[in-house]
């Protein structure tokens, strides 16, 4: 299948107190999957058509051999409840109201993407993290609160702040057009919200030839690390996620 690809990560994220965790990743352009104390990611392709029903297929299929006895699951769409409130804009439909938990057969916990990684990439305090991908993520944590946002779908200049910095605003603007955005939106997100530190995650935020201050790279990786924490039994740190409007 085109785009399947299994890989070793060199440091692989671990939480010692969420055993027996599989996280799944799923984005716009690939699903991928990793559980608690393994070293070997898989992935496999999605796209603007892909269904809950074939990310569930692909994930059954290319975990039989995987020890897992619970799930957490990061979708691109906003996620209240346990439940998908409205289809992706990056992928196909299908999602809203899907029962991920009995179609897995597992446990199951779903968030949003952005929330989940930015889960794994809070270090204390109040950060905001933004997910430069297909789109723009968005999340705020508050004192270990996880506050799952929508900001890349707000107007801004002539279309959203999604179209500039996400990757069709790469693709329009080219790269150095495209890392002025990115840089404004940066300095728009700290004046309204009030952050501590910014965390840039998703595959485009590498692009970026010079950070603000209190600006930092996360890890792809770290995805994989708040599914985790998703599960973890430790007092510390307690997480909250906030699950109504």
């Amino acid at each position: 299948m085109p785009d399947e690809k299994k890989t070793e990560l060199e440091s692989p994220p671990v939480e010692p107190d969420a055993p027996g965790v599989l996280t799944i990743d799923v984005g716009g352009s690939r699903v991928k999957m990793l559980v608690n104390g393994d070293d070997e990611r898989r992935r496999f392709a999605s796209g603007p058509n892909f269904t809950p029903e074939e990310m569930v297929a692909g994930v059954l299929e290319r975990t039989r051999d995987w020890d897992f006895s619970v799930i957490s699951v990061g979708v691109p769409a906003p996620v209240l409840g346990g439940r998908v409130v409205r289809e992706p804009v990056n992928l196909g439909t299908g999602w809203v109201e899907f029962d991920f938990e009995a179609a897995l057969g597992r446990p199951t916990k779903l968030v949003n993407d952005a929330a989940m990684q930015a889960l794994g990439s809070y270090a204390g305090g109040r950060m905001l993290f933004l997910g430069l991908g297909t789109g723009l993520g968005s999340t705020l944590i508050v004192e270990g609160v996880v506050q799952p946002m929508e900001l890349g779908h707000l107007p801004y200049r002539r279309h959203t702040y999604e179209d500039y910095v996400g990757e069709r605003g790469l693709k329009r603007l080219g790269k150095k057009r495209w890392r002025e955005a990115v840089y404004d939106v940066i300095e728009r997100f700290f004046a309204a919200l009030q952050s501590e530190y910014i965390v840039l995650g998703g595959g485009n935020a590498s692009l970026l030839e010079e950070l603000p201050p209190n600006v930092r790279l996360g890890r792809n990786e770290d995805a994989f690390l708040g599914g985790f924490r998703l599960w973890s039994t430790a007092a510390r740190p307690a997480y909250a996620l906030r699950t109504q409007p």
